[in-house]
């Protein structure tokens, strides 16, 4: 209250019907409704859960039949070839024909026999088997401590009879006289004409002056060359070398 204004209960309740009349007006929420909003919005979330639980269930489920209805063809479908897999792939399959080509090859119910062959001896013609056995019937023991006494006892430790040593004789006699320092102007030497001499050093280190050093070269060529003594003889005869 102002001081000069009078103020009746009419005047104060027609400023309050003013005042009401101006005053905006707000409306009350009903309590029901606002917890029907609270509610909404967790039911929203859980049926959404519950549809994607149901969802991922039904696809569980699904999955395994899927996997068997798949068509067979599906299945046999190759995955691409590179160069690698292709690679590997021919290695296999030489590999495993190598190792049935070995299986293959080992038979073990079967066998082969052969008969070893015979050596080929070698022959003589009816002339030189004429010559030797004319110079094999004159067969005269060497004198002991001579170089045809040591040449003796090696063609009887190589099986040969007093025949091949006649043969030796009459070859070496015409060879060399049966000297240990025999030469020749076409270098050969020694009792068995070594052509060149040094071929005898084979046979051991003296064999520019010791006898049984050359007969030892002298033999083995013979055996090598014409079998025996009488062999080397006649073709000493018929060509006029051995």
């Amino acid at each position: 209250m102002t001081s000069g204004t009078t103020t009746t209960p009419e005047t104060s309740r027609a400023a309050l019907r003013r005042d009401l009349k101006n005053a905006t007006v707000l409306r009350p929420v009903a309590p029901g409704r606002t917890a029907r909003r609270r509610r909404t919005i967790p039911s929203v979330a859980k049926a959404g859960l519950a549809a994607m639980a149901v969802l991922g269930l039904a696809v569980a489920c699904l999955s395994p039949l899927g996997a068997v209805l798949t068509p067979a063809a599906s299945a046999s479908e190759s995955a691409p070839i590179t160069l690698y897999t292709s690679a590997l792939g021919d290695a296999q399959s030489v590999e495993i024909a190598s190792q049935t080509t070995k299986a293959a090859a080992i038979d073990r119910d079967s066998y082969a026999a052969s008969v070893k062959p015979k050596p080929v001896q070698k022959t003589e013609s009816p002339a030189r088997r004429s010559v030797a056995a004319s110079v094999a019937s004159t067969f005269v023991a060497p004198s002991a401590g001579t170089a045809q006494a040591i040449a003796y006892d090696m063609v009887k430790a190589r099986g040969w009879g007093d025949g091949e040593f006649s043969c030796l004789v009459a070859l070496w006699n015409r060879e060399s006289g049966w000297r240990v320092n025999a030469a020749n102007a076409s270098g050969a030497y020694g009792i068995p004409q070594a052509l060149p001499g040094s071929k005898m050093a084979s046979a051991g280190a003296d064999w520019a002056t010791n006898p049984a050093t050359q007969i030892t070269w002298g033999l083995g060529y013979i055996t090598s060359r014409y079998g025996t003594p009488c062999g080397a003889w006649g073709h000493s005869q018929s060509s006029g070398w051995y």
